[in-house]
């Protein structure tokens, strides 16, 4: 009992090293790729737009709900604890329960993004979408409005970047067909893409730091 439970051990401990070596794979290839550049070009896209006194919306379904509300999170309170600034305006369309609800009984689920958005949105805004599969129907609708809104349409991409891709002003896909090594990749590129928003608008003195550190 005890060597089996010895080599189980091993075995977990190298199903959590294969993870991890999967994930590194999936950034690397996006790092070989086109989309450091195109994750600079977006924090280029978003710092312009609240400059402008724009905001910036996200949506996202499951995993990416929540990556959506943490990457707002950043923009409204800090990403880096030594930069203290003004809030930056973002918000998830995936947070408010009863207007999900609403929407999915009312109208269906594929509405639950496209319906707020519709309310919210004014030309120069900008729609940050994530999908891991690229198709999600939700997330599709609410980027066609968006064009049509005049808001600029940014995607966090996987698995060839499916129909959102072609409906995104700019994105980048993972180069992985597992959702999980895409949301790895998807949320190193968020924060390294608000944290390069806070760089430009420092730089371009839009927004100043304190000294205040304390959590």
């Amino acid at each position: 009992m005890g060597n089996k439970a010895m080599l189980n051990s091993k075995a977990f401990a190298q199903f959590v090293r294969d993870a991890f070596q999967k994930s590194i794979e999936a950034k690397m290839a996006f790092m070989e790729g086109d989309g450091p550049e195109n994750v600079a070009q977006m924090a280029e896209v978003i710092a312009k737009a609240f400059a402008g006194g724009k905001k910036m919306m996200l949506c996202g379904n499951g995993g990416s709900a929540a990556d959506a509300q943490h990457l707002a999170a950043e923009c409204l309170v800090r990403l880096r604890p030594t930069h203290n600034r003004d809030a930056l305006p973002a918000f998830s369309l995936a947070t408010d329960t009863s207007m999900l609800t609403a929407c999915g009984n009312d109208y269906g689920f594929d509405d639950i993004f496209s319906r707020p958005l519709a309310a919210l949105a004014q030309p120069g805004d900008v729609l940050l979408s994530i999908t891991t599969s690229g198709n999600s129907l939700n997330v599709i609708r609410a980027m066609k409005m968006a064009r049509d809104l005049g808001v600029t349409t940014l995607g966090f991409l996987g698995c060839g970047g499916g129909e959102a891709l072609a409906l995104s002003d700019c994105a980048f896909v993972v180069p992985s067909s597992d959702p999980g090594r895409i949301q790895e990749a998807h949320i190193t590129a968020g924060h390294t893409m608000i944290a390069l928003v806070e760089e430009i608008l420092v730089a371009d003195k839009f927004i100043e730091l304190n000294v205040r550190t304390e959590a």
